[in-house]
């Protein structure tokens, strides 16, 4: 037995990165400060004798955090500088799915020209809802109250900047990145809509109008098809519902059934597997209610079988003599609830690559050639050989019920009927299971005889 695993790179699926847990210890990579331990700054409003039960993912460490929901993560550091003893941290990983990164905007043009406009009330969902109205793919916003929309693709061409350098906060939510000064973040205008199509191997979905709170009265379908897929994983990375009013729920996409139904009392505890390529993602909420929502991501694994087939074809067409296995199955392994953002999935191959395909019970069934194979065959035409002779019998069996001799009388006279009647009275064989019996039996004449005589 072989099993190898594939770890998902832990990333931030909050706008402000609010759920890292990460283990960057730096305020950068390249030239940071060192953070210091959370169990061992008393001296300042976060730590862990203030929050003992992890809350915000704080622990006896030093790794970047946002526990108090800032625009990034951040942790304190020993050398302050004018009074700071804290700092943002450059986190690469740390990148919301759907934000397309910081750039540069010379103003000539904007990396973002098709249309804007200015709120003293701007927030990132704002911006984006802003532009999706008007079919743009893409949204910006800088210097936390100017929104940007567009379609262009070469906007990086403008220039990519540190992530640090969009972390203004939005006007309308200071915990919010609105980019920064001559510095524009992108979004992709999919984050927060409220229905939408995914065909990809894997993708993350948002709850409506994310990263802002969810409005009231929301009924929102999505629909997740991943041909090909045997496989479907659900991991819900953020997770805040009202109550039990307001639900998320996931759907067979083919018979519509319900899979896994989540609420404010009832949150997602580990990762969902669904063993269908068609899933349909519900989301609900009721007139009153309104909180942050949710983000989900998925992936999608074909059997294992069918992809050691795609692969053996690729190494055929490479003239390669690796053995590759067929037959096989998929395991799940999950760790953690919805703020554990590390899964593991485990393939585990039931068969040996040191043994032939044929090798394997009822695999020579199926090779043309083989002893096994031309028996399967001889004891399919014996069956349909005895099925024939059974619908022949039948059929005889029938007929027995028909009259065997009915033939039609030419008019005679009275006189010769007389003479003849010995010699030409018809006989009718009726066949009973036990016994064949014969009666004989007038048939009427042209005169309408309606009284046929019973025979010797």
């Amino acid at each position: 037995m072989m099993c190898f695993s594939l770890v998902i790179i832990t990333k931030c699926y909050t706008v402000n990165g609010e759920d890292y847990r990460g283990h960057q210890k730096e305020t950068s990579l390249q030239d940071g400060k060192p953070c210091l331990f959370w169990n061992e700054t008393f001296q300042h409003p976060y730590n862990t004798q203030k929050y003992p039960n992890g809350e915000g993912g704080l622990g006896s460490h030093n790794y970047c955090r946002n526990p108090d929901g800032d625009v990034r993560p951040w942790c304190y550091i020993a050398d302050q500088e004018d009074g700071i003893y804290w700092k943002f941290c450059e986190i690469p990983t740390c990148q919301m799915p759907g934000i397309l990164g910081c750039f540069k905007d010379s103003g000539d043009p904007p990396p973002l020209a098709n249309s804007y406009h200015t709120s003293q009330k701007l927030t990132v969902q704002n911006c984006i809802s802003f532009c999706r109205n008007q079919r743009y793919k893409l949204a910006g916003m800088e210097a936390g109250y100017a929104c940007f929309c567009g379609n262009d693709l070469d906007y990086h061409l403008h220039g990519d900047a540190p992530g640090l350098e969009c972390s203004h906060g939005c006007f309308g939510d200071q915990q919010q990145p609105c980019g920064g000064d001559g510095h524009v973040i992108v979004f992709d205008t999919k984050v927060g809509s409220c229905g939408g199509n995914y065909t990809s191997p894997s993708g993350v979905i948002y709850s409506p109008d994310f990263p802002d709170k969810y409005s009231p009265g929301r009924v929102c379908y999505w629909t997740i098809q991943v041909p090909g897929a045997s496989v479907l994983l659900f991991t819900f990375t953020f997770f805040n519902i009202m109550d039990q009013a307001d639900m998320v729920e996931l759907l067979d996409g083919y018979t519509n059934q319900v899979v896994a139904r989540f609420d404010g009392r009832n949150p997602p505890q580990e990762a969902v597997n669904i063993t269908v390529d068609f899933v349909i993602l519900y989301f609900y909420s009721d007139r009153t209610n309104q909180a942050q929502g949710f983000s989900m991501i998925y992936h999608a694994f074909r059997d294992p079988s069918s992809r050691a087939i795609e692969e053996e074809e690729e190494i055929d067409e490479e003239n390669a003599s690796t053995v590759v296995p067929r037959s096989g199955s998929t395991t799940e392994k999950s760790h953690g609830g919805p703020n554990e953002k590390t899964s593991e999935i485990l393939y585990v191959i039931t068969s040996s690559p040191g043994k032939p395909e044929h090798d394997m019970p009822g695999m020579s069934l199926c090779v043309p050639g083989s002893r096994e194979y031309g028996a399967v065959l001889w004891t399919i035409y014996v069956l349909a050989a005895l099925l024939s002779l059974t619908v022949i019998a039948m059929v005889a069996k029938l007929l027995l019920h028909v009259t065997v001799k009915s033939p039609t009388m030419s008019s005679i006279s009275g006189t010769e009927a007389c003479s003849q009647s010995a010699v030409s009275e018809p006989w009718i064989i009726l066949y009973r299971p036990s016994t064949i019996s014969l009666f004989k039996k007038k048939l009427k004449n042209h005169h309408g005889d309606l009284s046929p005589l019973v025979g010797k």
